[in-house]
Parts: C-alpha cells; structure tokens; sequence
C-alpha cells in the first residue's frame, strides 16, 4: 500500500494589498514589554575576550588518543624534553593521554588572581574523556599573550559503560569543562568607557526606533539634552556633572531606566522541527487560501481460481490491484488584513492547517507579496 497523503494545493491571490497595506497600526498596540535598559544594551567597551590554548588532559582509563593521532605524542615527547628526559615520539604508545583544545572567555571585570571557567575537546581520536585531568596549559589570546593558565579535573557531565557486548552513553564525551580550573595571569587593558565625559550604550539589536527611544527616555529622567542617538546601534550619554566622579552609579542608574524596544516584524521558522514563531507586529495582507488533501490508496487482493472436480486443471492464485482516489473537501478561506498575530493564527487554524502546513502557506505568501515581515528560515 502507498498513500499520498498531505498534498497541499495553495492558491495564493492577492486581493486588496492597496487598502491592506494603507493601513494605520499604532506601534503602541505592538506586544512589546517595557523592558530595563540593562536589558537591551550594554556599556561600549564592556566585553569579553576569547583566548585559548593547547593542553594535555591524563589518567584516562584507556579512553585517550590512538597512535594514529600524533598530536598527543609528539607533545608529550616535548613535555618529557622538558623534564631532561629525552624519548622518541615513534617510541610512544599512550592510550591514557589525550590532546585538547582549552577555551575559555576572559571578562574585562576580571582581575589577576581571579579564577575562570574553561571547555576542553578533544582534537584526536580519544573516546573519552572521563576521569581526566588537565595538565597546566597556557592561554592565549589572538595577540599571542599569555593572559590565563589552566588546570585541573575535567567533568564532562556524562559517562560511557562498555561490556559484555553493548554499551551506554551519557552526553557528548569528548568535551569537558574544569571548573573555576584557569587562574587570569594578565588583567585586560582597561578600557575608559567615560572618556571625553560620555558614555556610551549599545543596543543588543541595533535599531533606528530604539535607538531614539532610548535616547528620549534618558533626556526626560534627566531633563536635560544629554543623550543623543549616534546610530541605530550607538546612544551617547553625556555624564552630567555631579557624576564625573561617580561614573558607575550614573552607569547603575542608567541601567535601571525603562524602555519599550522596537519590535522587528518577523516570522521565523524551523522546517526541520516544524517550529512557527511570528513576531506580534508581522502584518498579511487580504488573501485567499485554498488548502485541501488528496489521498491515492492501492489495495492489493488475492483471487483463488479453483478448477471443475476432475478437470485435470490446477488451482491458481491471482491478485487483484485496486486504486482509490480520495480527495477531502477544499477549504477556502479568506485571511483579511491582520491586526494581531492571533487573528492570522486562527485564520490559519480555520482551514485546518497543520505546523508545517502552515510553514507552506506563509512560505507562498511572502512569495506572494502579502506579508509584511522578514521570513527567516533555519
């Protein structure tokens, strides 16, 4: 038996995209919330740092690098060096030793002596990394300085059970973390975010509307023109006087404000998963939907040709193939111009679309011109 089943017919028909799209919304009735400032903006100069290193995780049970993956011997031969030992590295048969890739992101807060959390993963052919132990390894940043050193035992929040001819497996064992396992060794050139008596936000999602809406919203605490909008990603505040010389609780207070972001009209979906998510102000112009399902069944049945007593034939089977076409009632609905995304929602509903029905349907139109937002798909 075969079936066709879900087979989508769209007729997609644009029909008043001139009155629907002359529409007047106010932004007001957009769903966003009031928000902290804190929330959609960070301080300019107030980031993190990547910085690396290449290190030697030990004490694994077997689990470690084969000697296919020269990585990890031609670094403990170096190591061993080091230790006035000298040892071939073609001499070397390690299974307990693994060579790792150590991560970590270096805050600009951080002070020498402080500690951080690193990620280690595996660069060869270890299986595992359970039970291991990072040797001391050096961080690095892009610059080539050395700004953190890490060491200690690796958790990988999981674990591996072989034997008796199966086994089991818990996360991903081949990447760990350590703990608080680097101590910063160099503090990050502190960066003067109150230079020249401004400081200056910027927005996580750079935004013209937001951009201006923070900079009134500063303007009207602080009644004063103190704030202006750089560009959509950049407000500079000007330090008013009784804070120069306490810039981080003018920050703090900064931080603290109310504001209402823009809300970006968007439809973002997820084919794989069949996930929709419509942002509140995504608006459809009037179109017409025709969505229907049509099914192909072929039975199969068998026939039994018995032959007359005494005839001399003999008893043969046959099958006997039968079609059957099926198509379920078409359902056409007209979607007006939406104010809401629950209106395009129970339009959607109405002609019983499924999650990735619906996928379709806003997939063709877009394509059609009728919706107003950025489609994205991941």
């Amino acid at each position: 038996m075969s079936r066709k089943a879900n087979c989508l017919l769209l007729v997609i028909v644009l029909l008043i995209s001139t009155v629907a799209s002359a529409q007047t919304v106010d932004p007001i009735r957009y769903d966003a919330p009031v928000v902290r400032l804190k929330d959609v903006a960070r301080v300019q100069g107030v980031r993190d740092n990547q910085i690396y290193g290449l290190g030697l995780v030990v004490g694994l049970q077997g689990t470690g690098d084969g000697s296919g993956s020269r990585a990890n011997i031609q670094m403990i031969a170096n190591m061993l060096e080091s230790f006035g030992i000298t040892v071939s590295a073609n001499d070397l048969r390690l299974r307990n030793i693994a060579a790792v890739m150590v991560t970590a992101d270096l805050p600009t807060s951080l002070r020498t002596g402080d500690r951080l959390d690193v990620t280690i993963s595996s660069i060869g052919d270890a299986r595992s990394l359970q039970g291991g132990f990072l040797l001391q390894t050096p961080l690095q940043a892009a610059n080539g300085q050395v700004f953190a050193v890490a060491q200690g035992p690796v958790s990988i929040g999981g674990f591996v059970v072989k034997g008796g001819g199966g086994g089991a497996q818990v996360n991903h064992t081949t990447v760990g973390v350590v703990p608080n396992g680097a101590i910063v060794e160099r503090e990050l050139e502190p960066y003067d975010f109150a230079e020249e008596g401004l400081v200056s936000m910027v927005l996580l999602e750079p935004d013209f509307t937001t951009a201006a809406r923070l900079a009134q919203v500063v303007n009207e605490v602080y009644q004063s023109n103190i704030a202006w909008a750089r560009d959509q990603g950049t407000v500079d505040i000007e330090i008013p006087t009784q804070y120069l010389r306490n810039v981080v609780g003018f920050i703090a207070e900064l931080e603290e404000l109310p504001i209402r972001p823009d809300v970006n009209a968007r439809v973002v979906i997820n084919e794989r998963t069949g996930t929709v998510v419509m942002g509140s102000s995504v608006r459809v112009a009037t179109v017409a939907v025709a969505h229907g399902n049509l099914k192909v069944q072929v039975q199969s049945n068998t026939i039994i040709s018995q032959p007359p007593s005494f005839s001399g034939g003999d008893t043969v089977v046959a099958r006997e193939f039968t079609l059957d076409v099926e198509e379920e009632p078409s359902q056409f609905t007209v979607i007006g111009g939406t104010t809401n995304v629950q209106d395009l929602v129970d339009a959607l509903n109405a002609v019983g679309a499924t999650p990735r029905d619906i996928i379709a349907i806003l997939q063709a139109v877009k394509a059609a011109g009728a919706l107003f937002g950025e489609l994205i798909i991941i």
